[in-house]
């Protein structure tokens, strides 16, 4: 939220802090200040904890000024020459500004305008350069004539943007006043936090720094103006509410008689500072009020109203949306209005959508003379999803999202009325309309210094928790020994009841007396029992175990479209996906199906930079299910590729990635996860050629005692292609199912490193080629008991001695106790064991040992 200092001040006393204190007191109370922004005041010295922007306005060189004649320039059509005095002097100056042609040549002018002069030497903003760029007035000649000064645009002045005419002041601007005094200004920029919602307006900052800085906070009178239209308007409007819930108050008031025009330009100076565009004066005294108070309010034109109930009555009915019905918002949209969207409605049909934005057909034209002034409460979730839903953010529904208390619309409504007859000229009728039908009830709180030193770790008396609360506009009245009751200030939403009201005001108090004074202690409560998540914390190991063989995490979008997935897999039915109801963009549209996907869009981005690859992701999939929330599957996806080694200063020469290296990463993974083929758990590799991404031969299908547990392989080349992949290069790719893998992994009990010298044999055994060498080792693994640490294959012969359908598989075999050095007699029951089991499988025969 933007907010001009000058504006603060019209509700309490700054004069004698400086902008530093200012900021770091807002900051230090919870609302952080983003950025300071000069708009003309002296800059003070650089502020290093905040970000400064700005310029500050020479107060001999831009003053306050006057124009009393625009004559034509006599060598060009498209500038004027003004006569301008600065309250010293009269001053040639010329400007090629269009706001100032209709004054060209029609002699001395009934009433100066006043303007903003800048002499010459002066530092502005570049006018005609993009963004801002410095510049500093010389004296030069344009056309033949000498300019030496210039009347400014407000984006020399760094107002804002605009420069395609000069600022014209208000009337009463006195001529000769530096400028930085009349409308010099400072603008912060403040974080405002989703629970600090009450200080979404001028009024709600200043009353944080009354509090801080404990002074006098000032009010705005908000009685209505007099005289008073004729009439009562309770005899003109009436309101329905049909669901108290999403709108727990409707307010109305009336203005006859406005003209519509401009609104005074120290208005339009505040509204831009505070980052709003000025229209005219009704629309910008809703604006004006909406940041003064905080409560957003709305403008109809009467007259349309009473057109569209025939002269009758006017009936505002708020209620939801009925199917089919559409409205013509105020940025030109046709909207189709959904069931749970809140409408402002009359007997026609809709107005508004309630708390988002007005209709086009009710809004304050130039021809509006009667303006039936809106200010409600609504339900914030409604408002949220309404705005989300039709994707329509706006001031209003960035407040009201977030909680905007019943009792501002009344406020709200008195003070645009206020501002609408003092910029227009109307006469307010004397009563509102108010529909009141579900007030907050807000149960008084108990408090005591106990709890407070509790809480926050230090202890204050009962008269002094009732200072502070009080300076933030609580009432407390004293109970019992040391006890407060404290009753909540009808603009806060955000205190709770009972022991969460306790906590609410401990931090109100905190904030006051000062986080940066609150003496650090020890914990004095017992500490809570600590609960551990098996899931998350495996999740965590299996990261690291990826990560230490040399594969780097990714973190990608859950959301993807059924086109980028298709890449993959071919074309998709779009009605298998869970889709977004707003989504943020087209190809953001559903919840992925697949998280291999969303690696290899990684992939190909990195592959032009790197020239080796080795991702991997863990997150869910989201599969849908027939009248129920979606199943939200984890997975694992590791893609790998390029070169086998990362580059070395030798500049050797290095092989492509290929299948084995993925497997050999699955196994590392996989015997580290206790669910290596060598344990009770063991992964089966099988051949598999139903996936029809991958390579066929260079795949395989990964089972967990029959159950699925994922796919690796080569991705298929025609797939390949689909992706910017160098061509010739192996891309490699694995998806496992992490509920399986979590459920088959063991923890694996550690050993101590033997001290006992291992006793190793080779062993060769004859299988049939269907036979996998996986189970070869499981068989000798399952006969070899404890003492048979380590299997290893280091040969595959295949040869005509040995027959077609055969081959030969030859194992290091390593024998050990952690206790003894083994024997060649304690040896030999185990290798004659490992041989009958072998051998009692179809097909196969021991050929050899030693």
């Amino acid at each position: 939220m933007k907010v001009p200092v000058s504006w603060l001040k019209d509700f309490v006393s700054l004069d004698d802090l400086s902008i530093e204190q200012i900021a770091r007191a807002l900051t230090f109370a919870g609302l952080e200040v983003e950025e300071i922004r000069y708009v003309g005041w002296p800059m003070q010295e650089p502020i290093h904890e905040f970000k400064v922007s700005g310029l500050s306005w020479d107060r001999e060189k831009i003053v306050v000024a006057e124009i009393r004649e625009v004559m034509p320039h006599p060598n060009a059509d498209r500038l004027v020459l003004c006569d301008l005095y600065d309250g010293q002097q009269q001053h040639t100056v010329l400007t090629g500004a269009p706001n100032l042609f209709p004054y060209k040549g029609a002699g001395r002018l009934p009433q100066p305008i006043k303007v903003a002069y800048a002499k010459e030497g002066a530092v502005l903003y570049d006018g005609h350069a993009e963004g801002q760029k410095l510049t500093t007035l010389k004296r030069t000649r344009i056309r033949g004539v000498e300019s030496y000064s210039m009347v400014c645009s407000e984006k020399e002045l760094g107002i804002s943007d605009d420069h395609e005419g000069i600022i014209v002041l208000d009337e009463d601007a006195p001529v000769g006043m530096p400028l930085a005094d009349y409308m010099g200004d400072v603008v912060l920029e403040v974080s405002i936090l989703p629970n600090m919602a009450r200080a979404l307006s001028i009024l709600g900052i200043a009353r944080e720094l009354a509090a801080i800085f404990d002074r006098p906070l000032r009010l705005p009178d908000l009685r209505l103006p007099s005289p008073y239209a004729e009439g009562r308007l309770a005899d003109q409007v009436e309101i329905e509410i049909t669901s108290p819930e999403l709108n727990p108050r409707f307010v109305l008031g009336l203005i006859c008689d406005v003209q519509i025009r401009p609104s005074p330009y120290w208005v339009q100076r505040r509204l831009k500072l505070a980052g709003m565009r000025p229209i005219n004066n009704i629309v910008d005294a809703t604006n004006y009020a909406m940041l003064e108070l905080g409560e957003p309010l709305h403008a109809f034109d009467y007259d349309v109203l009473r057109a569209r109930a025939a002269g009758g009555k006017v009936h505002i009915l708020t209620r939801t949306a009925r199917p089919g019905e559409r409205l013509r918002t105020l940025d030109g949209v046709e909207r189709v209005l959904q069931p749970g969207n809140v409408l402002v409605c009359d007997a026609q049909g809709p107005l508004s959508i309630a708390g988002v934005m007005g209709g086009a057909e009710s809004e304050v034209t130039e021809k509006t003379r009667n303006v039936l002034l809106e200010g409600a409460a609504w339900n914030a979730i409604n408002i949220r999803r309404t705005m989300l839903m039709h994707n329509l953010p706006s001031e209003a529904a960035y407040r009201f999202s977030r909680g905007v208390h019943p009792a501002l619309a009344e406020e709200g409504v008195r003070r645009g009325l206020q501002w609408m007859a003092a910029w227009s000229g109307g006469q307010v009728f004397g009563d509102l309309v108010d529909a009141y039908p579900l007030p907050p009830r807000h149960a008084p709180i108990e408090i005591t210094p106990s709890q407070v030193e509790r809480l926050l770790g230090f202890s204050l008396r009962r008269d002094e928790l009732r200072a502070l609360l009080e300076r933030l506009q609580f009432t407390c009245e004293a109970f019992g020994e040391d006890g407060l009751r404290v009753h909540v200030p009808p603009h806060r939403l955000d205190i709770g009841e009972g022991i969460v009201g306790v906590a609410d005001l401990c931090e109100e108090i905190a904030r006051l007396y000062g986080y940066e004074r609150i003496p650090t202690t020890r914990l004095s409560d017992t500490l809570p029992p600590q609960i551990g998540n098996p899931a998350y914390e495996w999740e965590e190991s299996l990261r690291d175990l990826l990560a230490n063989l040399g594969l780097q995490e990714v973190i990608t979008y859950r959301l993807t479209s059924p086109e980028r997935e298709a890449r993959l897999s071919g074309a998709q039915d779009e009605s298998q996906y869970i889709r977004l109801v707003n989504p943020i963009a087209p190809d953001r549209r559903v919840l992925r199906r697949n998280l291999l996907v969303s690696v290899l869009e990684v992939a190909e981005r990195n592959v032009r930079h790197r020239s080796r690859i080795a991702l991997f992701e863990i997150g869910p999939i989201f599969l849908p299910r027939p009248d129920d929330l979606p199943l939200e599957q984890p997975w694992l996806a590791i893609v790998m590729g390029g070169d086998r080694w990362l580059p070395s200063w030798d500049g050797g020469a290095t092989a492509k990635m290929d299948f084995f290296d993925l497997k050999g990463v699955l196994e590392s993974l996989l015997e580290r996860l206790g669910c290596d083929p060598g344990s009770v758990n063991g992964v089966e590799w099988k051949v598999e050629s139903e996936v029809p991404y991958l390579h066929p031969g260079k795949a395989a299908r990964l089972e967990v005692e029959g159950e699925r547990l994922g796919y690796a392989g080569e991705l298929h080349p025609l797939v390949r292609e689909r992706f910017d992949w160098p061509a010739q290069v192996p891309l490699l790719v694995a998806e496992l199912n992490l509920e399986v893998l979590r459920k088959r992994s063991r923890l694996r009990a550690a050993r101590p490193v033997p001290e006992y010298p291992p006793v190793r044999e080779d062993l060769a055994v004859i299988v049939p080629e269907e036979m996998p060498a996986a189970q070869v080792e499981h068989l000798i693994r399952e006969a070899g008991g404890r003492s048979l640490t380590e299997i290893q294959l280091f040969d595959v012969y295949r040869g005509e001695q040995l027959g077609p359908g055969r081959k030969s598989l030859a194992y290091h075999l390593t024998y050990q106790a952690y206790d003894h050095t083994l024997t060649d007699a304690e040896v030999a029951p185990i290798r004659n064991r490992i041989i009958r089991r072998l051998e009692s499988q179809p097909g196969v025969q021991v050929r050899r040992t030693g």
